[in-house]
Parts: C-alpha cells; structure tokens; sequence
C-alpha cells in the first residue's frame, strides 16, 4: 500500500506547547515489506497559502558522513517515529559505517520524512545541535525510541522526552525553545522533504537510494553486494 506525500508546508499546524506539528495519521505498517508507508494529506490543516515549490529550502543542510570523493553515494529517507528505521540504524547501518563509510568507500547522506508531527519534533531536536552533533543525537533518538513516543497519545510528555534527550546531549533550554518554535525552519523542512520524496519517488521508509537508484529496505547482505558490486565497476 503507498499514500499520497503530505503536501509540503500545508501540512503544519502551530500547537501551544509543543512546537510545529504535522496533522495526519501515522503511518501504517505493510506486513509483506517491513516499511512504513508515508500518510496521505487529507486531513491536513493549513499554515501557509505558499505551495512547497514556492518555498526556499535553499537554507536547508544536508546530513552527510564520510568522504564526499566516495565511489558508491548512499542516501537514506527515514523517520525518527518508523521502528524500521530504528532497526535500520541499531543493525545494518552501524555496520555499514564502521565497513565502508568510515573506510572512504561510501559517502552516506540522512534525509528526514515526516510521516506525523512526533517525526517532525524529533527532527528539529536532532537538527539543533548542528553538523557536529546531529548523528550523535539521531541515534540516541533512535536507540530510545520506544521510551520517547511512548503510547503516543501525550504531546506533552513526548516533546519534554525529546527535550530530555536533546539536554543529555548537550543543548540547553533556550537552545531548544528556539529550534522547537522556529515556525519558517518548519515550514522549511517539510517543503524541503516533499521536493526530495517526489524526486526520489519515495513512498515508504527507510528507503535507500543507493548510487541514484532508489530501493526499499534491505538486509545487510543485501545491501553489502550491492555496494560491492558498485565498487567493483
């Protein structure tokens, strides 16, 4: 089952409190695949007239490890709320850095999807500790996952677990008022993940686009003849 992409900036809401949310159901799990297919848009609210391709995502930094000179590029379309993903970077991901990005032979891209409002939050968290800090935070995020959503029914306690996370790894209160309310950054992001998606025709997460050729997920096996058979041209 694949859903229509949320639609770009139209898709927020301001809610007190919490920061930016996206409206719209989580995204549902296809058993057959082990991926998230992305929400459809027809409930969202809008917060802009601007369609996403009137937005400037310009100021937009893409998340990037290992040597940019690389044979074989890796992007990875993910969300910090799919428990594939998660899984993605506790196992085939770790060894995917320590074998070929730390090695040169991989430079290796993250892009976030925003599938519901939770994703969004975690995201802006992981993003406000900058470059430095940002694959640091995504995998605490990551590893805690289960205990930061929760039952996912508490806004409240879910933006002060991600708030939690984001102070262990060094960003104070300000800091974090400051990333969590930045409505243009927002607004910025997810026209700025549409324009990625549509290019890219994902419709699940993780999703890998591996050399310019998109795929699903994957095991780790898989995905290593893979790379090895790039390497090899």
């Amino acid at each position: 089952m694949k859903n229509v992409l949320l639609s770009g900036a139209a898709a927020l809401v301001l809610a007190a409190g919490g920061g930016w949310w996206l409206s719209g159901q989580t995204g549902n799990t296809t058993q057959d695949s082990g991926m998230i297919d992305l929400p459809g848009a027809a409930n969202a609210q809008e917060a802009s007239d601007a369609p996403a391709e009137e937005i400037d995502t310009s100021s937009i930094v893409e998340m990037t490890l290992g040597e940019e000179s690389a044979p074989v590029k890796i992007v990875e379309y993910a969300s910090f709320t799919c428990p594939h993903c998660a899984n993605f970077h506790e196992n085939q991901f770790k060894q995917l850095k320590s074998e070929y990005i730390d090695a040169g032979k991989v430079h290796f891209t993250y892009r976030d999807v925003y599938f519901d409002r939770y994703g969004l939050w975690a995201s802006m968290v992981a993003r406000c500790g900058g470059e430095e800090r940002f694959f640091g935070i995504t995998d605490m995020i990551y590893d805690q996952q289960k205990d930061w959503i929760g039952d996912g029914q508490d806004p409240v306690a879910i933006a002060e677990r991600l708030r939690k996370i984001g102070k262990v790894a060094g960003l104070n209160d300000d800091q974090l008022d400051a990333c969590l309310n930045d409505a243009n950054k927002a607004k910025t992001l997810v026209a700025w993940f549409q324009e990625n998606a549509e290019a890219d025709d994902v419709n699940s997460t993780p999703t890998l686009v591996i050399n310019g050729e998109t795929h699903s997920n994957m095991s780790y096996d898989e995905l290593k003849a893979m790379i090895d058979e790039q390497l090899a041209e």
